[in-house]
This record gives C-alpha cells, structure tokens and sequence, in this order.
C-alpha cells in the first residue's frame, strides 16, 4: 500500500514535470515568433507597412537614395552659388527644423502634418527633429537630430525612432538626440568664414532662432529649396498621378451622390470620406462646398448651407497621398439640369479652360504669368459673346474688364503643398516636371448691377491638375466629368 502510495506520487510528480517541461518548450517556440518580429520604427517601413512601402522605400512612393541624392543637390546649389555670391566663406551649415505638435487645445492635437522642406530631404515624418548640413570645401555631411527614446511617452504617443536608429533608417552620415542640438550647434558656430542657412520665418521651432542668429552671416535657404521642389523626379510624378487619380474619383462620386436639399457638409463629408476610403491620408485643405450665391465667395468654407432646388454648387477639393496634393474643382446643376444663364457661364469657362490648355507650351502660354494674361482675354471675348462685357472694349480695358469676373490668378504651382513652391515666380518658363494648376472662374456677385439680374449670385470655376512631361506636352491628370453631359449623367446616375 505504501508502495502503491509512493509509486502514484512519483508519476504525478514526474506528469507535473513533463508538464512544466513541455510548457517552457511552448514559451520558447511562441517566443521566436516575436524576435523575428520587424523592428519598430517611429514611422512606417516596408516590413511593418508592406502595404504602404515597397521594399527600399524611405517614405510612399520615393526611395532613400533619392532623399540622399535630394540633399546633394543641396549642397552642390549652396556651393556653387557661394564661390560667386561669398566668395570668402569656408563653411556651410543648413538647418531644416520639422513642424512640432500643435494643439486645439489643452492635451487635444491638431492632425500632425510634417514641415514639406523637412521630409523633402531627411524621409523623416517624427515631431520635433532638426536636419543639419555640414560643408566645408572638400567634404560634407548630414546629421539628423531626433527625439529621444522615452518608454513614458511612447507609452501615450507612439514608439519613436531614437537617435540610435537614425542612420540605420534615414540614411544619414550622423544622428543625436535633441537634446544635444545645442552644444552641437555652439561648436559648429565657432569655425571662421561659416554662413548659416535657416529660414527663420517659416521655422515652427523657435528655439533655434536665438541660437542660429548670433552669427552674423546668415542667409535663407528656402528659395534654392523650392527650385528643387519645383521640378519633378519620376517617383514624384508617380506620387502626383496617384493623388490626382484618388481625388477625381472622390469627386465624381460626391457629385453622383448629391441631390437638391442636402447640406453642404455632408457633400464636404462625401469628398472626405471618398478620398480616404480609397487611400488617401486627408484631404489637402479644407474643402470649398459652396452651393447657390456662396459660389461668389471664392474661398467659403462654411460649408454649412441647405442647398436649394436649382442652385449649382461649387465643389473645390482635393487630397493628400504619400505627402503630395492634388486640387480640383468642379461646378455642377444639383438637379441635373441648367437654367440657360447658369449654362452659357458655364460653357464659358469650360471653353476658356479648354483654350488655355490647348496653348501651354505654346504662346501665350510659356508661362503661368502668361497663362493668366491669356485667361484674361479669352474670358472677357467670350463674356462680350454673351453680352456681359460691352463690344467695344479691347485689349487692356477688355483684360480688365473681364478680371472684375475672375479676380484670381488662373495658376499655382502643385505638389507636396497645394500652393506649392510659392518663392518660384510664375514668371519662370515651364519645364518638364513642372505640375500645377489651370483654373478659370466667373463670379458675379447678387449685387451687381452691370450685368442683367438672371447672372447675378452666380459663382462657376472649373479647375484641372496637369504636367509638363519630358518632351515638353501637357498631361492632364484630373479626370473628373466636367463637359455638360457628362455631369448630367454622373447626377442622374446613368453612368
């Protein structure tokens, strides 16, 4: 009986055992699965985020290389500009602060969007970073300060990268932690012949200021940045037919789903909805959703109005995706059907955009200066068509005239911002890879008396994203309906 006591202890203790054994052998083959998980970075990578990046891609869409290469460009433009303009300066040091958090308000974020000159050159979409150039007359180097690791704060904000990370993932000579920019930045300032380059206006870190302007040599870098940003690489161009692509098809949606009596939010709630549904971040900016007289308001975002029966409604949207923007507008009857004044403005400014789409890269069209002046003219002959603009006015009393209906430029330059690159002058002949914007408009306001009352409390633009390609042609790159039958059909549901 002991025995048998004995015997039964010994097997249930060795079961336990085998137990306890056969559990440490599951802990440690479950356990493999997590070291052979990715590394965690404070932003998305191609093994955390296949579906975003490809492999070798820093940022959607661009690789590391042509960040790196980005940054050479640089600094091979502050050289060469330097031995003319500083002939005696030895040195160069670029600082390109990112945005910083903002707040609505106590502990409540804005949506964080990063600085476009910051993740142009560094890939980097972390809060509260600095990019730093050093040259020198035979060398140079970029060093990207990062915040630090911090296990309580990434318990609320999300893992950061951390300085340690920072060559490994960006692609950079050096990294160190923020904390360590100041005494970084005091020894630098203390080399002979050195010129500073850092935008202080448009910096959101306004600590760097009193640090960077005790030197007296300092100058702006932001003007050799946007000629870079001006002209747009392959992978670029990619990212631009994408955005353009996402945003015109939440566009005809918006419109196929609008109806007499909705509320201009919700239309502004369908762009949105269409545009992230179908991969964009955001939108670009905030929508204009401007139905009836509020049309004549060239930028209204209220968007809170009741349309009406009858009432047109202007739509001016677009999105970001992969960091670049696209920018749309459209004009359409929201009961399918035109009076006849709301359609002899419309073909107006359909024709006039045709017109000047028809003569980019040709004359009157070199330039989005010029394109402009074009837009003018062809829009105050085809008003006096339509007997708005008496017959006897020509050439700068009929451009004139005809600005009082479209008092806004016909052009901007587009890309990661919406107004982008705005220190290059329109003024400059366009380039392949040059993407912008062509943008006609009519608005009479209700208390205009020189027109007849029928055109009054109109507002029409028609607004389309296009690109000078590599033999020097216009590709369009908004599809969006926009020819009158069109637009009824996409209304009626019949498409």
């Amino acid at each position: 009986m002991i025995i048998g006591r004995l015997q039964r202890g010994f097997l249930n203790s060795f079961k336990n055992v085998s137990i306890r054994l056969k559990t440490t052998q599951i802990s440690i083959k479950d356990s493999s699965k997590y070291l052979n998980q990715p590394k965690i970075y404070g932003q998305p990578t191609y093994q955390t985020h296949p579906h975003l990046l490809k492999r070798n891609e820093l940022v959607q869409g661009i690789t590391s290389d042509e960040i790196s290469y980005r940054r050479l460009q640089l600094i091979e433009t502050i050289r060469a500009y330097s031995l003319t303009n500083f002939p005696s300066v030895k040195s160069h040091l670029i600082v390109i602060p990112s945005a910083v958090k903002k707040y609505i308000s106590s502990s409540i974020p804005y949506v964080f969007r990063q600085n476009s000159d910051f993740i142009y050159f560094s890939g980097c979409l972390e809060q509260d970073s600095v990019l730093v150039m050093e040259i020198s007359e035979k060398s140079h180097k970029s060093v990207l300060f990062l915040r630090p690791k911090d296990k309580n704060q990434e318990l609320w904000d999300g893992v950061r990268t951390g300085s340690e990370n920072g060559v490994e993932l960006f692609g950079v000579e050096e990294s160190y932690s923020t904390y360590h920019i100041n005494p970084y930045l005091e020894k630098v300032k203390k080399q002979k012949n050195l010129l500073i380059w850092y935008d202080e206006k448009n910096s959101d870190q306004s600590t760097l200021t009193p640090l960077l302007k005790t030197s007296d040599n300092f100058e702006n870098p932001t003007k050799f940045i946007h000629t870079l940003r001006w002209i747009k690489s392959d992978a670029e161009i990619e990212l631009m037919r994408k955005t353009c692509e996402i945003g015109s098809n939440a566009v005809n949606e918006t419109i196929r789903k609008s109806y007499p009596g909705i509320n201009e939010h919700q239309i502004f709630a369908e762009v949105d909805y269409q545009s992230r549904i179908n991969g964009a971040y955001m939108l670009a900016y905030p929508p204009v959703v401007a139905s009836g007289r509020n049309a004549t308001t060239i930028h209204y975002i209220n968007n809170s109005q009741i349309t009406q029966d009858g009432d047109m409604v202007l739509l001016d949207a677009g999105c970001e995706y992969g960091g670049y923007s696209s920018d749309i507008t459209r004009t359409w009857p929201l009961n399918g059907q035109f009076t006849d004044p709301q359609r002899i403005l419309y073909e107006v400014v359909l024709n006039v955009q045709k017109d000047l789409l028809r003569c980019i890269s040709n004359e009157g069209g070199y330039t989005l200066d010029e394109l402009f002046d074009t837009m003018c003219m062809r829009l105050g002959k085809y008003l006096q068509e339509a007997n708005l603009i008496p017959k006897e006015k020509t050439g700068h009393e009929l451009a004139r005239a005809a600005f009082k209906f479209c008092p806004h430029h016909v052009s901007h330059y587009l890309g990661m911002d919406v107004h982008d690159t705005p220190l290059v002058s329109r003024s400059n002949k366009l380039v392949p890879g040059n993407v912008f914007t062509v943008e006609p408009g009519i608005y009479i306001p209700s208390d205009r008396a020189d027109v007849p009352e029928e055109f009054r409390g109109l507002g029409l633009r028609i607004e389309d994203d296009v690109m000078i390609n590599n033999n020097m042609k216009l590709e369009i790159l908004t599809t969006s309906a926009k020819e009158p039958d069109d637009l009824i059909k996409l209304i009626k549901n019949e498409v």
